[in-house]
């Protein structure tokens, strides 16, 4: 695995001013808890979009087309979180669960070698 540290670098500045932009659109209590999970989600899915390759091709485009679709995920989600009121349990069991399955599904790809 080789990280690309410009791209990564990227990838962290556009999570954050997503974040940032979901911080300002949200005027609920739990505003700060939407910009730091936002950012946590996102910044995840696109640095394994944008950052890492690894030493096989194949793998490293499966793993960039799953982090590419749980980043549009976590986009929506936390758009739709956004606009309407939540509780702050269900905002982080949502998008936990949803982290923790790009997450298993990454890892199973990295891990069968091909």
């Amino acid at each position: 695995m080789k990280v690309n540290i410009i791209r990564t670098f990227i990838a962290l500045a556009l999570s954050a001013l997503v974040a940032y932009g979901f911080f300002t659109m949200n005027t609920s209590e739990n505003k700060i808890l939407l910009s730091a999970g936002s950012f946590l989600f996102l910044s995840i899915t696109l640095i394994a979009t944008l950052g890492i390759n690894f030493e096989l091709p194949r793998t490293t485009t499966n793993i960039r087309a799953i982090s590419g679709i749980f980043f549009v995920i976590a986009l929506t989600s936390n758009l739709v979180f956004g606009l309407i009121p939540f509780s702050a349990p269900m905002y982080v069991i949502v998008n936990g669960v949803l982290l923790l399955i790009h997450i298993l599904i990454s890892y199973t790809i990295f891990n069968a070698k091909q």
